[in-house]
């Protein structure tokens, strides 16, 4: 679709503004014959993309379209069903993982996707009430649904099943899989500045943690090659379809002004749904960073990024520090800083299995390369 931003008129627009005004962030009393990507659309379009945890930008793409679109369903105005490759989403499907959760089954977590982990979790639901075990949100369920109060009182039932995940899987980390996203790829280069582009920037970063898992036993995943690149969307799927335990995504950050600096880390989270196990392994990757190369900590942020938002299991996206920055642009191109990242992210990840009792001091951990 057309992006669309401030200036921009026609039939695309006056459908934003109806959608805003609809979640009662637009005042639209203009015709939709003289509708106008306005500054008054602008705020609005920016106060429900930081509501909703996307990329603050003002700006009307495919996500924030999708996103927008998606807020109007609420649970019964349709039949909620899954389907392979194009899932749906919205408000509606979110509402039924949220019931399903509180009453004790497992739909991994509430991202909005109807995917295969939510039509398991409906099945078990309705062989439970003794309803066709279809996977299918119809009228019986939703009366289903309705009459049942909660099962799970007292806690956060997903919080306990993604503890209870890691704890099972113990300390070690042979064995487990990982998939590392290098940002970007193939014609799309990311940050460009004097000569030296994000994309391949990300790829050696990438590669040099890819050795470092492999060497000690984990069963590694690239999304890409140094020369090719895959959608969002083809990632998540990549790193579902082999059933990865983490996925680590790397990428830099670029802008306008050569102030902005230092490093920040992002995990699955928007509004009051966020991973649990993401948010913590964000904190960890972020911490151990700053404390081993001594970039600004410009701290972890929850969003509803697509990567972050569509696999299943905990995800991060760490951005390296800023290329145009006249900081942190000489410490990425060292060969021997973006080692030291490898090695912190590693760290990072085995913190996270370690129980409580012995996770060392930030900083200070050291792993030999070897399983």
């Amino acid at each position: 679709m057309q992006l669309l931003r401030r200036g921009v008129t026609g039939e695309a627009v006056a459908e934003v503004r109806r959608m805003l005004a609809t979640l009662g962030l637009l005042d639209n009393t203009t015709p939709r014959s003289a509708a106008c990507f306005d500054e008054a659309t602008e705020l609005a379009v920016r106060h429900f993309q930081q509501r909703r945890g996307m990329s603050v930008d003002g700006m009307v793409g495919p996500e924030t379209y999708a996103a927008l679109t998606g807020a109007h369903w609420r649970l019964g105005d349709r039949v909620l069903a899954h389907q392979a490759g194009a899932p749906l989403s919205g408000d509606d499907v979110a509402a039924l993982q949220t019931q399903l959760l509180e009453l004790g089954y497992d739909v991994v977590r509430v991202d909005g996707l109807f995917a295969a982990t939510t039509a398991e979790g409906l099945r078990a639901f309705q062989r439970d009430y003794g309803l066709v075990p279809d996977g299918v949100c119809g009228p019986a369920t939703l009366r289903a649904l309705r009459q049942l109060g909660r099962r799970v009182v007292g806690g956060r039932p997903q919080l306990l099943r993604e503890l209870v995940r890691v704890a099972d899987a113990g300390p070690n980390l042979l064995g487990k899989s990982i998939v590392v996203d290098a940002g970007h790829g193939g014609p799309d280069r990311g940050v460009q500045y004097a000569g030296v582009d994000e994309a391949a920037l990300t790829w050696d970063l990438a590669s040099r943690l890819e050795g470092r898992l492999t060497a000690l036993g984990v069963r590694t995943w690239l999304t890409r090659g140094p020369a090719n690149g895959r959608s969002d969307v083809e990632r998540a799927q990549l790193a579902n379809e082999v059933g990865a335990d983490l996925v680590v995504s790397l990428h830099c950050d670029g802008s306008k002004s050569p102030r902005a600096h230092g490093l920040a880390t992002y995990y699955f989270g928007a509004g009051e749904t966020a991973s649990t196990i993401g948010e913590r392994l964000a904190d960890l990757a972020q911490r151990e960073l700053v404390a081993r190369t001594g970039l600004l900590d410009c701290r972890i942020h929850g969003k509803s990024w697509t990567l972050l938002r569509s696999t299943r299991m905990p995800t991060v996206r760490v951005e390296v520090g800023y290329l145009t920055s006249p900081v942190d642009r000489p410490q990425l191109l060292d060969p021997l800083f973006r080692d030291t990242v490898a090695e912190g992210l590693l760290v990072a990840v085995q913190r996270l299995y370690l129980p409580v009792a012995d996770d060392p001091p930030t900083g200070v951990l050291r792993i030999p390369a070897s399983a």
